[in-house]
């Protein structure tokens, strides 16, 4: 029933966003009570009758071809990531106690470590998984960013810094932005994952500390997060320019690295090497870390 709740959740939220020109269809009508396109005229575009859509919104279809799906997708005008979630929230799922909880997140390779210890010099990097928690950073994200390592465990999660710390509201110019853009991100992953008990403690969380979270999680937006530009205003460095690219693990499913950039020559580049001289640790200190991590795992 509250994936069902989602699914009709979802679809108005699309639907309210559309105008009749928007969705190409030519409906008069006057006056509208209610901002977007009607239900008949999505009904319409997708070429299904008023009715079966009004109760899939209703959450009153369990079991919806995906024919279906994708007419109604392209009639909303949902992108690839927005139509992804559609089918996840349209998939049906084993109630109760019965549905068997998500596998435990594995540790990290130790060729992993290697690789955020060779990109110490050049890049931030760390590894998150859907949570967006940090399950490895190297020495320049941690100084870029905060060291997670010196957090509880529980607090070690990108997001949960983002949207609680204060200092993260002075480190982000635009904060608003990068706030609402990792909501939309967990609100994907809890699509994907309805059953995480830890995703689902952490979205409960935010939303009664957070008071613009409500707002963000209500419109529906959904964001895999994989590429953007962040403005930072570091305490050290000044002001910086980054681009972040998340690339997945395919040998480590749910792991991904989020590898932070700066443009060739510019400013921040020269930022960025200076943080780097600072905080880059001796090769003694990170031959005695990486080693550390490899016996941990085993």
């Amino acid at each position: 029933m509250k994936q069902n709740g989602e699914l009709g959740d979802f679809l108005r939220s699309r639907r309210a966003r559309l105008r009749p020109e928007d969705a190409g269809a030519a409906f008069s009508g006057g006056a509208r009570r209610v901002p977007g396109l009607r239900r008949e005229e999505v009904a319409h575009l997708a070429g299904v009758s008023t009715d079966y859509y009004a109760r899939l919104e209703q959450g009153r279809h369990p079991h919806v071809s995906e024919t279906v799906l994708e007419a109604v997708a392209r009639a909303l005008r949902l992108d690839d990531t927005e139509r992804g979630y559609l089918f996840e929230l349209a998939r049906p799922r084993t109630p109760g106690p019965h549905r068997r909880r998500p596998a435990r997140v594995p540790r990290l390779r130790p060729a992993v470590h290697r690789m955020l210890d060779v990109l110490n010099d050049v890049s931030p990097a760390l590894v998150i998984n859907h949570r967006t928690d940090v399950l490895a950073a190297n020495h320049l994200a941690k100084a870029l960013i905060t060291d997670f390592d010196a957090l509880p465990h529980r607090d070690r999660n990108l997001a949960r810094f983002v949207l609680l710390e204060p200092a993260a509201r002075d480190l982000y110019r635009d904060w608003d932005q990068v706030a609402a853009t990792f909501v939309a991100g967990l609100r994907l992953a809890a699509g994907r994952h309805p059953d995480d008990p830890q995703l689902n403690e952490l979205v409960g969380e935010l939303s009664i500390k957070v008071p613009e979270f409500h707002t963000w999680w209500a419109s529906h937006r959904v964001d895999q997060c994989a590429h953007n530009t962040q403005h930072l205003d570091h305490p050290v460095a000044g002001e910086l320019t980054l681009t972040y690219e998340t690339l997945a693990l395919p040998a480590d499913p749910d792991q991904s690295i989020c590898l932070y950039t700066t443009e060739p020559g510019s400013h921040s580049t020269e930022a960025l090497r200076l943080l780097a001289s600072w905080t880059t640790p001796t090769a003694t200190h990170a031959s005695t870390a990486t080693e550390h991590a490899t016996t941990h795992q085993n």
